[in-house]
């Protein structure tokens, strides 16, 4: 029978040198590095008007420190943060066994504001003296992640104004209920239901009440750029609905634009909208200081819009910007909504029956004068109308007759709802009108080809692994704070640890 030796995993009073535990080659051994020797924290410290009394403050520097490395373990809560710094070795010589209060490094983090960008610029500038910017290509895309505020709290000024008055009409409705049994009978009435009844009037009056002082605060509904109303929250007003394909959440997108050479993130941006295609020029703006002339913009089919082609050209930046068609132009894609269909791997590989099949446009026949077109079923459809455009083709239109399509045995072959359609409609496209190419179709010559192609596929691979490691690996599944410029501040701490990450696996410190 063989013998081992018995671990011991209980307390253990163990001599621990603290300057010994950063080893070189890691994260914290990066991180301390950056904030002891590149980092400018004169702006922060200013900010502490202690020099006359009062107890001592906490460096900014040990205050940044902790809260990046509590980021880079997926310590995202302010809590958990400062047990680290009280328990854990590491946490303890990275922070020079100081163990800030929670709400000290949630102010910390809540209080930088405009400091997160010099901090983000500063560790690309050491980034790029590592030279892991390579300017070929920048690739663009979001992340849609859930804030702290609650989606059912959302909604118009009048919807707020409704839900208040009607909470309040509840209110009156039970106090005069109450007022009317007690005048009847008042020693027969159960205390227990009354209790009840009282916290759920307290409950809704001072929700009524909180609902009354939002809309004092915020006179006017939110607008969009288009000038259309967006919705508002009474939670935090600056998050918006954002749809995706696992729902509608109340949060931000949050936008990174990435460098393929070593999937650097050059700029990082959470915005309060779930429409795209108003991020993508204040993102290319702001990486103009990192571009070179050479520098291509690529960005998925969510930030494509004619508006923003047209100021890329104009602008002179060589981008390419999918658009939502092209995964059914590309044949590396044929076939992918049958791979998208199944529920996991042990799927059931049986053939399922096919839906019956419908008559399309080519199951029609058209006359050589175009005057009329000749259903499966043997009937004339005629000219509905004259030419029109759809997507900048020629289309001509043809409608059946009621006394045709009524009657038809092949009524549920030809129609998606036969019991609703009273006839059927084709379409025949001619081809593409003459006139000046947009820059929507430009931009598809340049997708579909054999460049376009390839840097679509770079995209992914740049800017796809960031979001997967900061969601999977970092545990960034939602923004703790509140307000547009806080849930910005912290979604760019997370790049930074991204690409202090980047400099502690590339960088030669000196």
């Amino acid at each position: 029978m063989p013998r081992f030796k018995t671990p011991e995993t209980g307390l253990k009073l163990i001599p621990v040198d603290l300057a010994r535990q950063v080893l070189p080659g890691t994260f914290e051994f990066a991180l301390v590095h950056l904030i002891d020797h590149d980092f400018d924290l004169t702006a922060l410290r200013a900010r502490t008007q202690n020099d006359a009394g009062g107890a001592p403050a906490f460096d900014p520097a040990v205050m940044l420190k902790i809260v990046l490395l509590g980021y880079s373990r997926g310590l995202i809560s302010s809590r958990a943060i400062e047990r680290a710094c009280r328990e854990n070795v590491l946490f303890m010589a990275v922070s020079g066994d100081l163990a800030p209060h929670f709400t000290t490094i949630a102010a910390f983090i809540r209080e930088l504001g405009e400091d997160v960008s010099r901090l983000f610029a500063a560790v690309l500038t050491v980034c790029d003296r590592q030279g892991l910017i390579g300017r070929e290509l920048f690739a663009i895309d979001g992340v849609k992640l859930p804030s702290n505020a609650a989606k059912s709290r959302s909604g118009k000024r009048e919807d707020f104004e409704r839900q208040a008055a009607r909470m309040e009409a509840a209110v009156q409705r039970m106090i005069a209920r109450h007022q009317e049994e007690d005048a009847q009978s008042p020693a027969q009435h159960d205390s227990r239901t009354r209790e009840r009844e009282a916290r759920s009037r307290a409950r809704m009056e001072h929700e009524a009440a909180q609902c009354r002082e939002w809309l004092a605060r915020n006179p006017r509904d939110r607008k969009g750029p288009s000038g259309g109303v967006r919705l508002s929250n009474r939670t935090d007003n600056e998050s918006a609905k954002i749809a995706t394909d696992k729902g509608v959440l109340q949060g931000y997108c949050a936008v990174a634009a990435v460098d393929a050479t070593h999937q650097v993130v050059v700029e990082a941006q959470a915005h309060g909208t779930g429409s795209e295609q108003e991020l993508l020029i204040p993102v290319v703006e702001a990486c103009q200081p990192l571009c070179a002339p050479q520098t291509a913009i690529c960005a998925d089919a969510g930030y494509h819009s004619e508006a923003n082609l047209r100021w890329l050209v104009e602008a002179q930046i060589p981008a390419w910007i999918c658009d939502k068609g092209y995964r059914q132009r590309d044949p590396r894609y044929a076939g992918q909504a049958r791979h998208k269909a199944q529920p996991d791997p042990l799927h059931d590989k049986r053939a399922t029956p096919k839906k019956a099949r419908r008559f399309t446009p080519a199951d029609f026949t058209q006359s050589e004068d175009a005057s009329h077109c000749v259903c499966p079923a043997g009937k004339h459809l005629y000219r509905s109308g004259g030419e029109c455009t759809i997507h900048g083709y020629a289309v001509t239109k043809y409608a059946g007759a009621q006394r045709d399509c009524g009657p038809c045995a092949l009524r549920t072959q030809c129609l998606r709802k036969p019991e609703k359609t009273p006839v059927r409609q084709v379409h025949f496209f001619r081809g593409k009108r003459e006139g000046p190419v947009s820059h929507t179709e430009q931009m598809k010559l340049r997708i579909d080809s054999e460049q376009g192609r390839r840097m679509i596929a770079a995209r992914f691979a740049s800017v796809e692994p960031v979001f997967g490691n900061l969601r999977g690996n970092k545990h960034l599944n939602r923004f703790t704070l509140r307000g547009k410029n806080k849930v910005d501040t912290q979604w760019k701490l997370y790049c930074m640890v991204h690409n202090i990450e980047k400099l502690a696996h590339h960088a030669h410190w000196e």
